[in-house]
């Protein structure tokens, strides 16, 4: 997990786990791709075959989808992985590593869309029933929709 902004807050907050470990982005004020650009970083091993991304806005995906798109990622070993749903797609998406050099090529501005853009031929897309990996969460009005009132 990347964290940038309120770094402090979260780790004060978050359960380390052997399982997750949190990674700072110092530069998290030019853009997402920064963090996924930290975490990149980290997986520079020959036995990482894929980067799971997914934002911190769209918090309610659900495990199971998780697991079918590794599944699938695993199966097809497709450039990218994505969930879509009624013409919709979501997250998280999975980047094949042979698309590590062209993410971090990419322009911090325009994010990983311009790599999902350029391969757009190649990404094989996971149809799911789970509305969490569309929900975009941005103000406390979709908060308190999705998950509730604010305590």
């Amino acid at each position: 997990m990347v964290v940038g902004a309120d770094a402090a807050i979260i780790r004060a907050h978050a359960r380390e786990t052997t399982r997750v470990r949190m990674l700072d982005n110092p530069e998290y004020e030019q853009g997402q791709l920064t963090s996924l650009l930290a975490a990149l970083r980290q997986l520079d091993d020959a036995s990482v075959s894929g980067a799971v991304v997914t934002l911190v806005d769209v918090p309610l995906v659900s495990a199971d989808t998780v697991r079918v798109l590794l599944a699938a990622h695993r199966e097809r070993a497709a450039s990218i992985v994505r969930p879509v749903s009624d013409g919709r797609h979501g997250h998280p998406v999975i980047f094949h590593r042979r698309l590590f050099d062209e993410l971090r090529q990419a322009d911090p501005a325009l994010g990983a869309k311009a790599v999902v853009r350029a391969h757009a031929g190649e990404v094989h897309d996971v149809p799911v029933t789970d509305e969490g990996a569309f929900v975009d969460i941005d103000t406390r009005e979709d908060y308190e929709r999705w998950i509730g009132p604010l305590r």
